[in-house]
């Protein structure tokens, strides 16, 4: 009896164990039989299916990410730039999804070849000025219509396209970048040219000022010099009419210490010189 049952007990079990699926709440999935659709679930929970004969296919349903490859863009300048674009997107109708696509996989390929293809149509109508510019929003929003449309073909809705970078090739962001090099040399020669006119304006200024103030100051130190040598003749003639004798004997004394200062001095003068008039006042008054 036993083994009878315990084969009659693994059979059911198999059949239960592949009869009950979990529909996730990230998840929705459909039913299948022999590859023909034959149920669509949306909500979570358990859930149950003919064994062997029905399978299932699980698609997510949460807002998916797809991150489509560089492509090369001409404006209609002919301005080439490298677009680097993302886009987000969610399965709306698994059936149409899957009849049309099948899976993520050949989804994400045929949106990223959309995604490529609309960038190309509408950023090739706009010049390459209009592209970096703030109105990039409305050029991104004609590009996201123009997926959704295609998209909806699939069961897929658009939730959002955004231009991650947009680069110049390689070849002509040397080319700009050597234009700039050129253009921040030559402003910059003007701007040593325009300082050193105006270190020579402003060395000339100072020398010129400089030339003034000493001139000035000449003047003045000239002017106080005579001032003092008046006032130094005026002293002297006060003091000279006060006792003429001693101003003649002083500065005949001073005369000596300038005449006779050092020891190899000679003079030869007749002895009735009036250079010599004190000393014969001087012999008069030892006789």
């Amino acid at each position: 009896m036993k083994k009878i049952l315990l084969p009659i007990i693994i059979v059911l079990a198999a059949t239960v164990f592949f009869s009950v699926f979990i529909v996730k709440e990230i998840n929705q999935a459909i039913v299948l039989q022999f590859g023909d659709p034959k149920r669509i679930i949306s909500t979570p929970g358990i859930n149950f299916k003919i064994p062997f004969i029905q399978n299932v296919v699980f698609l997510d349903k949460r807002i998916l990410n797809l991150d489509a490859p560089p492509e090369e863009v001409i404006a209609s300048d002919q301005k080439r730039l490298i677009v680097d674009a993302f886009a987000r997107f969610q399965i709306v109708d698994p059936l149409k999804f899957y009849i049309s696509v099948g899976n993520e996989r050949v989804a994400r390929s045929r949106l990223s070849t959309i995604i490529n293809s609309r960038i190309r149509s509408v950023l090739g109508t706009q010049r390459l000025q209009t592209l970096l510019s703030a109105d990039r929003t409305n050029q991104m929003a004609l590009i996201q219509d123009g997926v959704n449309n295609e998209a909806e073909k699939f069961g897929i809705k658009i939730v959002d396209v955004r231009i991650k970078r947009a680069d110049l090739p390689p070849a002509n962001s040397e080319a700009i970048y050597r234009r700039m090099q050129t253009e921040r040399e030559r402003e910059a020669k003007e701007f040593r040219a325009k300082g050193a006119e105006m270190a020579i304006t402003i060395t000339s200024t100072a020398d010129k000022e400089v030339t003034v103030i000493l001139a000035e100051a000449e003047k003045q130190s000239q002017i106080m010099k005579g001032e003092g040598d008046g006032q130094r003749n005026k002293i002297f003639a006060d003091a000279f009419g006060k006792d003429p004798e001693f101003f003649a004997f002083y500065r005949a004394m001073q005369a000596y210490e300038k005449a006779l200062i050092g020891g190899e001095t000679s003079l030869i003068l007749s002895p009735d010189s009036e250079f010599f008039k004190f000393f014969g006042n001087i012999k008069a008054k030892l006789d």
